[in-house]
């Protein structure tokens, strides 16, 4: 019989705002940086998809989205041929003596993949009521002028009440019972999701007036060649003086993910399973919070492809333990099916991070792939990132030098090796899909 458990516990839209990755230096992340201090973090962890709802069928499948044909939020995955047929990750883990359990968003909605478990839970509680004036969003700035889930504001909830603590208090339950199998739980956290509408005491954590804001570049796009330009989202919050709001809000909205997560870590380590239970925390893909005169995610720039994980192997990984080779959501399929010794499923198109855990400086010369629709990829190396869109833009930025990605270098001649290298490995990596 395996001899891990594993607790799988899904962050959504959560970027590198967090205190073991330093995103932002006025993040409250104290449980996610415990956790971290007790594993793995890999410092170049990316998405397969900038959206929820393809990075999560690439994670839960092993196959990426331009194998799937998912690429967007709209699609439903399992009217899919490839994800009808294909075992997804805990129907495999079941097939092979695991009882799996699940509630909260790990699939793109709590329902999305029910049938895939061999127990569901649906997710309960309210976040509570917000106050606004007839005419306006909470946030204040009138209605229409941008989109309508661009809102926050704080509750009048109990935490108690609220969604994320309560999925994560049906997992610390679960953690308090017998269980007669190994297990594979998986939990999903909603917030930073938006609307960011949380109880207030976290918000009341952060002054707008003393947090520090992005760097923009507002001529960002100057060198972008596939017609982006700034969103209606940016230009609303710029319009309204209500950039510093924006981050309060979302930083309350982490804080409250990480008290939910915190409940549910302490649960862990009070029950008979915490030292026999991996953990794995990840976020689906990043956000923008001005960056690139933009909010949201759906880009195939840093800020939207690179999120949080962290994976603790109790005998395995060392704590306080990093690692900066470039890993994908992807990856995660096989590696827990690695780790638990169970046979490789072979259609998988991730690769094993189990070298890595072992030894994180490890030579891995693996570039990893984003995909933000049909033709639409990203390539991130160590140093690069390198962009092709649908009509055959191009964009590349060294890390080494540029870490906000705010100067295309692909008519640089000084670059041209590293294009010419980059574009011929997204090329070997398309044609090797399954």
């Amino acid at each position: 019989m395996p001899s891990y458990n594993i607790l799988f516990i899904a962050v959504d839209d959560l970027n590198d705002w967090t205190g073991f990755l330093g995103g932002h230096p006025q993040t409250l992340t104290p449980h996610m940086d415990r956790l971290a201090a007790e594993g793995m973090v890999f410092e170049r962890a990316y998405c397969a998809a900038s959206a929820c709802n393809p990075s999560r069928a690439a994670i839960m499948s092993g196959y990426r989205p331009s194998t799937t044909g998912v690429y967007h939020n709209k699609d439903k995955m399992f009217d899919f041929p490839m994800m009808q047929t294909a075992d997804m990750l805990p129907q495999y883990f079941s097939k092979h003596g695991y009882k799996t359990l699940s509630r909260g968003k790990i699939y793109h909605t709590p329902s999305t993949g029910k049938h895939t478990w061999d127990v569901w839970s649906n997710r309960t509680g309210t976040y509570g009521q917000v106050e606004r004036e007839k005419g306006y969003m909470a946030n204040g700035i009138p209605m229409g002028e941008m989109a309508d889930n661009m809102d926050w504001g704080p509750t009048d909830a109990a935490i108690e009440e609220t969604p994320d603590f309560l999925n994560a208090d049906w997992a610390a339950q679960q953690l308090q019972q017998t269980q007669d199998k190994p297990f594979f739980m998986a939990v999903g956290i909603f917030r930073p999701h938006l609307k960011w509408h949380v109880p207030q005491a976290f918000f009341d954590k952060f002054d707008p007036a003393e947090l520090e804001l992005p760097l923009v570049n507002e001529q960002d796009l100057d060198d972008v060649r596939d017609e982006q330009k700034a969103t209606q989202e940016y230009r609303t919050i710029q319009k309204y003086g209500k950039q510093a709001e924006a981050i309060q809000a979302y930083l309350a909205s982490i804080n409250y993910a990480d008290s939910c997560i915190g409940h549910l870590l302490e649960a862990l380590r009070a029950s008979r399973y915490r030292d026999n239970t991996i953990v794995v925390l990840w976020g689906d893909h990043g956000w923008h919070l001005g960056e690139k005169l933009r909010y949201k995610k759906f880009t195939l720039w840093e800020e939207a492809c690179r999120m949080p994980l962290i994976i603790k192997v109790p005998g395995l990984t060392e704590p306080n333990s990093r690692c900066q080779r470039t890993v994908n959501l992807v990856d995660l399929y096989p590696t827990l099916v690695d780790l638990a010794q169970l046979p490789p499923n072979e259609q998988n198109e991730g690769r094993s991070l189990f070298p890595l855990l072992k030894q994180p400086q490890t030579s891995w010369d693996y570039p990893s792939l984003t995909q933000m629709g049909e033709g639409r990829h990203t390539l991130r190396s160590e140093r690069f990132r390198y962009i092709k869109y649908q009509n055959g833009a191009e964009e590349l930025y060294d890390h080494g030098v540029d870490s906000l990605e705010w100067t295309n270098l692909i008519d640089n001649p000084d670059y041209d090796s590293h294009r010419v290298e980059l574009s011929k490995a997204l090329e070997e990596l398309l044609e090797t899909q399954k």
